[in-house]
Formats: structure tokens, C-alpha cells, sequence
């Protein structure tokens, strides 16, 4: 099934354990953001968080995304 996320929020505050040393920026942030915006390929809702999560390394905040039917 395809979904296309349509809005993503990463939870960059877990980094680290909050070690300064650890921090991205808030430029890279926004690239992974944009990056991770469009179609992705999953069986279903949680399989999709997974991918998207393997995929950036990030754990997922809140998704939109809308089931793409065809």
C-alpha cells in the first residue's frame, strides 16, 4: 500500500540524552523534515512509522498521510 505523508514532526529533542554535543541544528532538522515528505511504500499504519523510522533513525512525533488508493 502507498501513503503519502503529507506532514511530519521528529522528535529531535531525544538526542543524546539531551547532551548538548549531540544537538543538529535547526537547518537540518528542517531538511530531514522535508526529506521524508511524499510517498512512502508500507502493509499498513505501523509498518509505515517503522519504515519511516529505520529509514532516518528518528522516531516519529505525528504523521498525516493520506492512503493513496491507485
Amino acid at each position: 500500500m502507498k501513503y503519502l505523508v503529507t506532514d511530519i514532526e521528529f522528535d529531535f529533542d531525544e538526542i543524546g540524552d539531551g547532551d548538548p554535543d549531540y544537538q543538529i541544528d535547526e537547518w537540518e532538522q528542517d531538511q530531514i523534515t522535508k526529506n521524508n515528505i511524499g510517498v512512502w511504500e508500507a502493509s499498513n499504519d505501523d509498518d509505515l512509522i517503522e519504515e519511516i523510522t529505520a529509514s532516518t533513525g528518528w522516531c516519529i512525533k505525528s504523521i498525516n498521510y493520506e492512503v493513496q488508493l491507485k
